[in-house]
């Protein structure tokens, strides 16, 4: 291996850094997701130093930066991470940096108590396309074993999926947002002729057979473009893909009380929490997860009356948690639980400060609980005798799924 002879602007340069901006991490904020891999790495290999870093045009950036060092970037030319990358090996090992002269004249290796020792896996795109490593490094000489750079390779795949879970998410948005602004532009014809049409209708009855007729075939468009907005919208849900990790449940209790406890003091409303101390964690996309229970606590308040408490309840039963969330507001009818879970159901309680509604928070909060092989269901003895919502969610999660 010559070190001296590798080429790192690569053939395919253009395509590797359109990709690296359409995953958005360079120059972002560090995040406890990418923290915690790194720090993995650093654990197996037992060094004090870890990164997870991406390959720039003219720096390579630090999205972890698990060492005693604060900067966040490095100029390419001086980044080992660099020479990893353009050498296209699934992993890239210095047990001693001294015994490649190539290497003596980088800044990091040559310096006082630089590198020594250096092991990486690169992060490769589904494309093919090397955006960066996960590496560790030591200021002093090491072996690396067969196994643990099997799992470096591992961590790398994760942060891999991470971003293209991001990336796939955000193009899910683009296309609903594409989608509806397509939709609410076609609809500008067929509003525009029921507003011609009932013009006419107010000065020339005579037309009135005419312009039915064209009120009718109007309404008729903008249903056919609403039904296909909501369709699309259905089958993106149903392909979402979660991302897994351990969700500790008595910080994302205390978290949802933090997040409502003025709401609810503004109608004198109580938030009381009952949980065993031992209440396991659950596997979980915590994201999805806290806006499910989001969208519980948010709805039991905004359906309660004035000085009434909400009850918030777990337990673990035969591998789940069972999650309660219950109110003392207006209860549900036949009718109401007929239609609980669909879109944009009207239900006939209403909000009782003046809060909206839109009609999508429990439906897509089914959405998310069946994600993740779970149920919910809600339980009322009639109106005015209060709503419970139980949710359960299996400890371990069995599916699909990308891993944290």
């Amino acid at each position: 291996m010559i070190l001296g002879t590798l080429n790192l602007i690569a053939e395919t340069e253009s395509q590797r850094l359109e990709k690296l901006r359409e995953y958005e991490i360079v120059d972002t904020h560090s995040e406890d997701t990418f923290d915690n891999i790194a720090m993995m790495a650093s654990q197996i290999f037992g060094t004090t130093s870890s990164f997870i870093s991406f390959v720039d045009e003219k720096k390579v950036f630090f999205k972890s930066n698990i060492s005693n060092s604060s900067y966040n970037e490095v100029s390419r030319e001086d980044s080992l991470c660099s020479i990893a990358i353009a050498m296209d090996n699934d992993v890239t090992v210095f047990n001693d940096t001294y015994d490649y002269p190539e290497l003596m004249t980088n800044p990091y290796v040559k310096a006082e108590d630089g590198i020594r020792f250096y092991a990486s896996a690169v992060l490769k795109s589904p494309e093919g396309f090397n955006m960066g490593t996960i590496c560790v490094v030591d200021y002093r000489p090491r072996e690396a074993t067969s196994e643990q750079l099997s799992m470096l390779k591992t961590l790398s795949k994760l942060v891999i999926d991470k971003l293209e879970n991001r990336l796939r998410y955000r193009k899910i948005i683009q296309s609903q947002i594409n989608l509806m602004n397509i939709t609410l532009h076609e609809i500008k014809n067929p509003l525009a002729s029921i507003n011609l049409a009932n013009d006419i209708l107010i000065h020339k009855a005579e037309k009135r057979q005419d312009m039915a007729v064209m009120i009718k075939s109007s309404v008729q468009r903008i249903q056919s473009k609403l039904n296909e907005l909501l369709k699309q919208s259905e089958k993106e849900d149903k392909d979402l893909v979660l991302a897994i990790e351990r969700v500790n449940l008595h910080e994302l209790f205390l978290k949802l009380i933090s997040n409502f406890e003025l709401l609810a003091n503004r109608k004198n409303q109580k938030i009381r929490l009952d949980y065993p101390e031992d209440l396991p964690a659950i596997y979980a996309d915590k994201a999805k997860i806290s806006d499910v229970l989001h969208n519980l606590v948010s709805n039991a308040i905004k359906y309660s009356y004035n000085q009434t408490t909400i009850s918030i309840s777990a337990r673990e039963n035969n591998g789940f948690v069972k999650i309660e969330v219950r109110d003392e507001g207006q209860g549900l009818n036949q009718d109401d639980m007929d239609k609980l879970f669909k879109k944009f159901a009207k239900l006939s309680s209403k909000p009782t400060g003046k809060e909206t509604s839109n009609g999508l928070g429990l439906s897509i909060t089914k959405s998310f609980v069946e994600l993740h092989k779970g149920s919910i269901q809600a339980l009322s003895d009639g109106k005015d005798k209060g709503t419970t919502f139980v949710v359960s969610l299996p400890i371990q999660y069995q599916g699909d799924a990308s891993i944290i």
